[in-house]
């Protein structure tokens, strides 16, 4: 099997590696980290047990006979002398069918089975399988004996839901002949689907699932150019800012700015197979807003629920600091995994702020040098680690697969320019920056068109040009250039007042309206417009620049301004998003004709 014996499995029997005669005991108790002595007998980054509990931990650093643990869970009661009992591998998850539709913790344990075992409260020490042992799957083999097998293989199919099949992978580093193939039929996980014997005539079994540390990227045999979008059906950010499959994304913004509802319409509408949402440090109101919502959405790619194509990690900020900064290691992990099947998954973390919080939490417990604002030194490597593992890649199967990462930023006081925002800014192409102004008018998606940017635009140009409209481009252009021209203008409106400018002038700001309150304001309440094809935007778009152009046009053959801003037509422009719906795309057409002879008609 894959990987090693994972974080969430009963104690090992006694190890055999180096000094195993030298028991492992705490020395020092700060918070989630301890001090052990005995390190020899332990490795780095290898799951222990402490005390009579067995709270689980991890080794983080070894300096002669001391291993430092950052323990995942409460260590109120741990004390000197308490044994530490190593596991003999690094944290890591399960994979295999049973994970969709599940809600985990920062470390891969089922919260709904830990509930029915100790309550609304988890009690230290509870442990719980992630994959259930006892359900059974139905299994259909695409191998046959005397099939040559390679890590990243895909052995057979399982139906784990009616929106996704699960794809059983042989784990990464495997190879050989396949000596036995079982028929299709019913199994469990427990259940050996294969065996496999290798160049020296070992045999290893496989079964329906295998184990991968989170900390370690898994294999792949090509990474891709970015060259199609990953299409959110949200207009600011498909026709402005957009995001490539395999991307990574930066949602930044102060308190109540809509980081999590914008991510809610990312994971309900986006074009991705598979949905990974990562709780990090989130408030617990919050957390159980997504918790008991989420469930009860219907799907609207395939008419089931949703969460048959997601996977919840709930890591509230209540929950052990330790485990939160394993979550996202967790999440990104789980989504590879999927990824080596051939599937588009988006992974959305929220939030990655709380994630650096909890590892500056764990430095100075360490009592390392803190850099800016406290953060540890390794602070941009860390994030670094994490959104690098993005990517649209060629598998080791060849199939074609992508991890598209959405990482929401909480900066304090919606400072961009404090460490977290600004090193993330350093690892991500494709920045949608949140403005607590535009919130508080009500105004959402709140994303500020000058704060924002993407750089995936020119890559993905090719398939919106062959897809939807050759002129994306162009009108995407034209969009920004209004845009920026509005901002400069609403400086000089704020010292002379909109009165005061010439007529060309208002009339761009009137356009730059049309545009944000006609175009790039989406509602995620309104039926007809929570989402918006990628056909409909660009009608939407075209239909305003034109109206813009002809506007000037009339403009520069006399018409005074109050007289084209005063159209009933005009007013429809802004109403369209709210009354013409997908099914309906025609009278894009017929409000652009109208809007046409109602221009020339001023003209005389």
């Amino acid at each position: 099997m894959g990987g090693g014996q994972g974080a969430l499995l009963p104690a090992l029997p006694p190890q055999t590696k180096g000094n195993m005669t030298d028991k492992s005991q705490v020395l020092w108790v700060s918070g989630p980290v301890i001090k052990a002595g005995g390190g020899r007998a332990l490795s780095m980054y290898e799951v222990v047990e402490v005390g009579a509990q067995r709270l689980i931990g991890e080794v983080i650093a070894l300096e002669g006979e001391t291993a430092t643990i950052q323990v995942y869970e409460e260590t109120g009661g741990v004390r000197p002398g308490d044994e530490v009992t190593g596991q003999g591998a690094a944290l890591s998850v399960e994979i295999g069918p049973g994970l969709l539709g599940q809600i985990f913790d920062g470390i891969q344990r089922p919260l709904k089975r830990l509930a029915q075992a100790s309550g609304a409260f988890i009690a230290r020490g509870v442990s719980a399988r992630p994959l259930d042992r006892e359900r059974v799957w139905t299994f259909t083999p695409i191998l046959k004996e005397g099939d040559a097998v390679s890590g990243g293989q895909i052995l057979g199919t399982v139906p784990e839901t009616p929106a996704l099949t699960h794809r059983v992978l042989a784990p990464p580093g495997v190879e050989g002949t396949l000596t036995y193939a079982a028929p299709a039929g019913e199994y469990t996980l427990e259940d050996a689907i294969a065996r496999v014997k290798d160049a020296k005539g070992r045999e290893t079994e496989l079964f329906l699932w295998h184990r991968w540390p989170v900390r370690k990227a898994r294999p792949y045999r090509k990474r891709l150019l970015p060259a199609e979008p990953l299409v959110t059906g949200q207009r600011v950010l498909d026709a402005l800012f957009p995001l490539a499959q395999g991307g990574a994304a930066a949602i930044p913004g102060g308190f109540g700015t809509g980081k999590t509802i914008t991510q809610h319409q990312l994971s309900k509408w986006c074009a991705a197979d598979l949905i990974v949402y990562v709780g990090c440090g989130e408030r617990g109101n919050e957390m159980t807003g997504i918790l008991t919502e989420l469930p009860a959405l219907q799907d609207p790619r395939t008419g089931h629920a949703l969460m048959e194509r997601t996977i919840l990690i709930a890591n509230t900020s209540n929950m052990p600091v330790a485990a939160r900064e394993a979550s996202i290691y967790t999440g990104i992990t789980l989504a590879e995994v999927f990824r080596d099947m051939g599937y588009a998954v988006a992974l959305m973390a929220d939030s990655t702020s709380r994630w650096a919080e909890a590892l500056r939490e764990i430095s100075g417990r360490l009592e390392e040098m803190p850099a800016e604002e406290g953060f540890p030194a390794y602070l941009a490597t860390r994030l670094a680690d994490f959104y690098e593992r993005a990517g649209s890649v060629i598998t080791l199967n060849g199939d074609g697969g992508s991890v598209s990462v959405i990482g929401a930023v909480s900066p304090p006081g919606g400072d961009f320019s404090e460490p977290v925002t600004q090193h993330t800014k350093r690892f991500v192409r494709c920045f949608w920056g949140l403005d607590k102004e535009l919130a508080a008018a009500r105004y959402f998606p709140a994303i500020n068109p000058m704060d924002s940017y993407s750089e995936y635009a020119d890559a993905v140009a090719g398939w919106w040009a062959k897809e939807v409209d050759p002129a994306f481009k162009e009108m995407r252009d034209a969009a920004l250039k209004l845009l920026q021209e509005d901002f400069q203008l609403q400086k000089i409106v704020k010292i002379i007042g909109e009165e005061a400018l010439p007529d060309a002038q208002r009339l761009t700001l009137e356009a730059a309206r049309w545009l944000k309150e006609g175009f790039l304001q989406q509602s995620a309440f309104d039926p007809l417009d929570m989402y918006c094809s990628p056909a409909r935007q660009m009608k939407m778009l075209g239909l305003i620049l034109a109206t813009y152009g002809k506007a000037r046009e009339i403009l520069n053959r006399g018409i005074p301004f109050y007289q084209i801003q005063e159209l009933e037509a005009v007013r429809d422009l802004l109403r369209m998003k709210a009354v013409i719906g997908e099914d309906r795309m025609g009278e894009f057409d017929e409000l652009g004709k109208r809007l046409n002879e109602s221009l020339e008609a001023l003209a005389g």
